[in-house]
């Protein structure tokens, strides 16, 4: 049962996207109609969120059942908004392929009556409420002008951004979320000292029920997309190893890298921005993985030029960029993209010209990963879009540009092979694992209980990309 509208994408946006999709090579195998309609599935879909919560939690400090358990607790001890005696008692599950991933299924869509009173919030905040969160103050857009503490209210996401800020009433595209209790009256809310912060309203009865994780055993539990923890499974660092994460923050890669390692060896991570290198920092300190050393540097300029094979060898992560070539035995380029695969997302707010301007600059920081790389060392490209021009295209390019590189197989490998249309071969296809934004047949359940099968679980997520290379 579809109860959004596919995601809103600019005019042009939608074309380049359709074309991705319905390109020659991939038509010529599947036929025209079946691409237009896998097309129409990703675009609903993406609108939607994923069938489950993913959670990665911290196998440094305490083993996974026990953390299994902790969570437990802490959820059955939870209100979870719209229970009104449905079953909705969320069993955190164990991943059957990652040990430190646990599962929640999500109950909904439910049917939730709409209320008199409305509050409209941004679509960023209103994809944050249908995974779980209550609405800030920051995300609110439009409040009735009598609006005070206490008042019951229905909460809609702006699906196209046309909202102003202030206004006291929005008849523009909107979707329906859920409804709240209001902790902050409107003059609050829109103070004209600057902007409020904190929960605005109190999600009582959502249309996807899922838990709220705020200071839900925050050093010990992580809400990251599954795909996101894969990522870090796939390069397999391994304790000693000297290891660089070239786009950090906000450093959910960075901290499973060092955990995956024992916290033995060095976990280099890099960002251009200093405030979020110092939030990576305490997310690291809150953790105890002290083998994280965190700079703030733009990762394009972190190679030094001229430098000799001792200079190399010498070099322990002790100081900061730019570095000797070939100091890591490993690389993870997240790399900065167009985000076209996150989910639930309502709409898409750039332009043609952004969504294109990313893959120069990812060819700039894979040139970089190449030379800071070892030779025999792994390499790690990923992002969370679904082009093909920053994904499949990337790695033709790659394979083209850096004869030292080769594909590897990941291990695990719960994704899908590569796209067509970028001229790779099956073989090397088959070696990239391409997750493809796709909600569960039949829909979602209507407030009834969880399922406890997880079938959905690889398949129904974000849009996300993994290529593995080796450096010969």
């Amino acid at each position: 049962m579809l109860v959004f509208p596919p995601v809103a994408l600019k005019p042009d946006v939608r074309d380049h996207l359709r074309n991705t999709f319905t390109n020659e090579e991939l038509v010529s195998e599947v036929g025209e109609e079946v691409a237009d309609r896998e097309f129409e599935a990703l675009l609903s879909s993406l609108s939607h969120p994923p069938s489950f919560t993913c959670v990665r939690v911290n196998t440094h400090l305490a083993p996974q059942q026990q953390i299994q358990h902790a969570l437990q607790q802490e959820l059955t001890g939870q209100q979870l908004c719209g229970c009104h005696g449905e079953d909705a008692s969320l069993v955190p599950l164990p991943h059957p392929q990652l040990p430190d991933v646990l599962l929640l299924p999500i109950i909904g869509p439910r049917r939730v009556c709409v209320l008199d009173s409305e509050v409209v919030v941004g679509a960023q905040c209103g994809s944050s409420v249908l995974r779980g969160a209550h609405v800030f103050a920051p995300g609110v857009l439009s409040a009735p002008k009598t609006l005070q503490v206490g008042d019951m209210v229905s909460v809609f996401s702006d699906v196209e951004n046309k909202c102003t800020r202030g206004a006291k009433s929005f008849e523009g595209q909107k979707v329906f979320l859920g409804n709240g209790v209001c902790e902050m009256s409107r003059s609050e809310v829109f103070c004209s000292k600057g902007l409020m912060r904190g929960v605005a309203v109190r999600m009582t009865d959502r249309l996807y029920i899922t838990p709220c994780f705020d200071r839900v055993l925050p050093h010990l539990v992580f809400l990251q997309n599954l795909p996101s923890v894969l990522v870090s499974h796939v390069l397999g660092p391994r304790s000693g190893e000297c290891v660089l994460d070239m786009c950090a923050a906000p450093g959910g890669k960075t901290t499973h890298i060092a955990t995956l390692m024992r916290n033995q060896g060095v976990v280099v991570a890099l960002d251009k921005i200093r405030s979020k290198v110092e939030k990576l920092r305490e997310n690291a300190a809150n953790q105890q993985l002290d083998c994280i050393q965190a700079f703030c540097c733009n990762s394009i300029q972190a190679v030094a030029t001229g430098t000799s094979p001792s200079q190399k060898s010498m070099w322990d992560g002790a100081n900061g960029p730019p570095f000797p070539e070939g100091s890591f035995d490993r690389v993870l380029l997240d790399a900065p993209c167009s985000g076209l695969g996150q989910r639930p997302n309502m709409a898409v707010s750039s332009s043609l010209k952004e969504i294109r301007s990313y893959q120069p600059l990812q060819r700039k920081l894979f040139n970089t990963a190449v030379r800071l790389l070892k030779r025999g060392g792994v390499l790690v490209y990923s992002t969370c879009t679904v082009t093909l021009a920053e994904n499949e295209e990337q790695v033709a390019w790659a394979l083209r540009t850096f004869p030292s590189l080769t594909l590897q197989p990941q291990e695990p490998n719960l994704g899908e092979q590569g796209m067509l249309g970028a001229g790779l071969s099956h073989d090397q296809r088959r070696l990239l694992q391409r997750f493809h934004p796709r909600m569960k047949e039949g829909g979602a359940s209507d407030g009834h209980a969880p399922m406890s099968c997880l079938d959905d679980a690889d398949s129904d997520t974000i849009g996300f990309f993994i290529a593995k290379f080796i450096k010969s």
